[in-house]
């Protein structure tokens, strides 16, 4: 059974910083594209960071040069460091993991519970 379980979000001030956590287990951690989504109130969901199967990047131009995201696959966990936090980051966060073979990405979409980030002095 495939679990990803997010873990750090919580209530931080305008240009504060925070990290998310999300650990995956019954998936083979290392051939999966990794990623974060959001979800603001009223609105749909959307993709933050991915992280390729090979350590390649993409970011949503609203983040970029402000989160990092990376993989640690000795420990089955994926981060997205937030850095200069502004109050429209306020969201839902949603790890999601995808099975890639090379540059494919195929198969079933696997989501974590989300957690919860609120920038707000």
């Amino acid at each position: 059974q495939v679990q990803l379980v997010e873990s750090g979000g919580g209530l931080v001030q305008p240009g504060g910083s925070l990290r998310l956590s999300c650990a995956g287990s019954g998936i083979i951690f290392s051939i999966y594209r990794m990623g974060w989504y959001r979800q603001a109130p009223g609105k749909q969901r959307e993709l933050v960071a991915h992280i390729s199967s090979g350590d390649s990047t993409n970011y949503a131009d609203s983040v970029k040069g402000r989160f990092t995201i990376s993989r640690d696959n000795a420990k089955n966990t994926v981060y997205l460091q937030m850095n200069s936090l502004k109050p429209e980051d306020t969201a839902v966060y949603y790890c999601h993991a995808r099975r890639q073979a090379a540059q494919v990405v195929q198969g079933p979409d696997y989501w974590g519970q989300g957690t919860q980030v609120t920038v707000s002095s």
